[in-house]
């Protein structure tokens, strides 16, 4: 009988503990959930040139404006412009890099400009007052030897990221063996 009593006590009291229990409100929160999305950068270059006549005239000025331009949108860069000439350029023809751009290394033909990060194109000319001259000096026997190899100016443009992490940048050099890695100067 104390079995029975006990049994029914425990019973008695674990329906009541049930009906109690589910009458209680328990406070709780919840936030809503944050998306994180992950966009990707970029460096878009080009370069532009409108003129096209290159007729020597010996102490002539030649209109020459190779453009080059970091597009909108870009990361902050190194923009580079590497300079090929044929051997006999510089026998007929003389110009100047426009402000703001450095050899990388003397003699090396590429020169660098730091750009930095915009919404909107950033463009540079390559060559002081967009011209290049035909040296004065130049002789109707030199014209005759250019008719058979002319001389030439070949302009490529890079871009590299300017930044290695965020707290440390490239060297121009390193900037420039990361885009063009066959042909460090």
């Amino acid at each position: 009988m104390k079995k029975k009593g006990l049994a029914l006590v425990l019973a008695l009291t674990l329906v009541v503990v049930g009906i109690v229990s589910g009458t209680l409100a328990w406070l709780t929160a919840k936030t809503d959930s944050v998306v994180n999305t992950f966009t990707t950068s970029d460096i878009k270059v080009k370069l532009v040139e409108t003129k096209t006549d290159f007729k020597m005239v010996p102490g002539y000025t030649i209109e020459k404006d190779p453009i080059a331009t970091v597009e909108a949108n870009s990361e902050k860069c190194y923009l580079f412009v590497k300079l090929e000439k044929s051997d006999n350029l510089d026998s007929y023809i003389s110009y100047e890099m426009a402000d703001g751009w450095a050899e990388l290394k003397e003699g090396s033909g590429v020169y660098y400009r730091i750009v930095n990060a915009s919404n909107v194109d950033q463009s540079f000319s390559v060559l002081k007052g967009d011209k290049v001259s035909v040296r004065g000096e130049v002789t109707k026997d030199m014209m005759t030897a250019a008719e058979t190899s002319k001389p030439t100016m070949t302009f490529t443009v890079y871009a590299a990221q300017y930044m290695k992490s965020n707290t440390e940048n490239f060297t121009p050099a390193q900037a420039w063996e990361n885009v063009n890695p066959s042909t460090t100067p």
